[in-house]
């Protein structure tokens, strides 16, 4: 069968002929059709992630869309290494696939999947969003972004706060249903006092961090200052992502002056079991929910020359 493949970890996967994988106890072959392109698959096949494995030669990909041996259509995560989704076939465990919805194609399921589960796996199994309650979107310009403001209208929040850097993109965040906008690139300063000045007027129940870094430290100064001057409102921050650093500084003194709970959502964090309702909860609400998302499709045999493209607001999902 033919497959992308990583054969080095500072080089874009080959396209290549490589045997058949073969099912496992517990285990099912899917004929793979779908599978998109993740910053996780990225820092994975680099070997830059917390998950990578030691060596090489894999198939990148964590997930995708296919067909079970009896023809049902299906979205699948975590195939059995080495052989990840980005191939023509796959094995999966039995336990981490759920069918996809009648009206929804393969392309739209593979490309939303992914990052739809960041935002709903966190509203729903670490933050315990409450209908009616706000959210604060930190890094909404990007695919996953995009899709957490569709998502947090979708399961009720009153309000979202949407922050990214300016263009053309951020533009846009309103149309997907942000309430305010608040630009990033601007000195810290400002950006503290932007900050302090949306949570005065809409106390934040829910932030949702895609980016971590100083974006990070500006809401905790304005997090800690507002808990200062209106005593203990519960804040609960879950970092999902660090496009923009993996360390930030934090003082003690902004835990204790304040509601601020961190949590993270991620591999470790939220079980497969979780994940999968997370992706399926998703899956169901595409349709009826309107999301909108960029996709791109690529074939597979293009998958070197498209591994390196910058999209951050677009979906790349290969098809094979």
């Amino acid at each position: 069968m033919n497959a992308a493949v990583v054969t080095s970890f500072s080089n874009p996967p080959e396209y290549k002929a490589i045997p058949d994988p073969t099912a496992g106890p517990g285990e099912v072959l899917i004929d793979v059709t779908a599978a998109a392109l993740s910053p996780l698959v990225k820092l994975q096949a680099a070997g830059n992630h917390y998950s990578s494995k030691a060596g090489v030669p894999f198939v990148p990909g964590v997930d995708g869309v296919g067909k079970l041996p009896d023809g049902r259509r299906v979205y699948f995560i975590f195939p059995s290494y080495p052989h990840g989704s980005m191939s023509a076939k796959t094995a999966v465990n039995a336990s981490l696939y759920i069918p996809v919805p009648d009206e929804l194609d393969d392309i739209t399921a593979a490309a939303a999947a992914n990052p739809g589960m960041s935002s709903w796996a966190a509203l729903t199994e670490r933050a315990k969003l409450i209908a009616g309650e706000s959210v604060l979107i930190n890094g909404a310009t990007g695919a996953s972004g995009r899709l957490a403001i569709q998502i947090c209208k979708y399961l009720g929040a009153s309000k979202v706060i949407a922050t990214g850097r300016s263009g053309s993109n951020i533009d846009r965040l309103s149309m997907l249903g942000a309430d305010v906008i608040l630009p990033l690139d601007r000195p810290q300063e400002e950006l503290v006092a932007s900050f302090k000045s949306a949570l005065q007027e809409t106390p934040v129940d829910v932030v949702l961090d895609y980016l971590w870094g100083s974006s990070a430290e500006s809401l905790f100064q304005a997090i800690a200052s507002f808990g200062k001057r209106t005593g203990s409102h519960r804040v609960r921050y879950i970092n999902i992502g660090s496009l923009a650093g993996d360390a930030v500084s934090l003082s003690a003194s902004s835990l204790r002056s304040s509601g601020l709970e961190l949590l993270g959502s991620g591999l470790g964090s939220v079980s497969n079991e979780a994940f999968l309702t997370s992706i399926s909860g998703v899956m169901k609400a595409i349709v009826p929910g309107g999301f909108q998302i960029d996709i791109e499709q690529v074939p597979l045999y293009d998958v070197a020359g498209a591994w390196n493209r910058e999209l951050r607001s677009t979906r790349l999902v290969f098809t094979l």
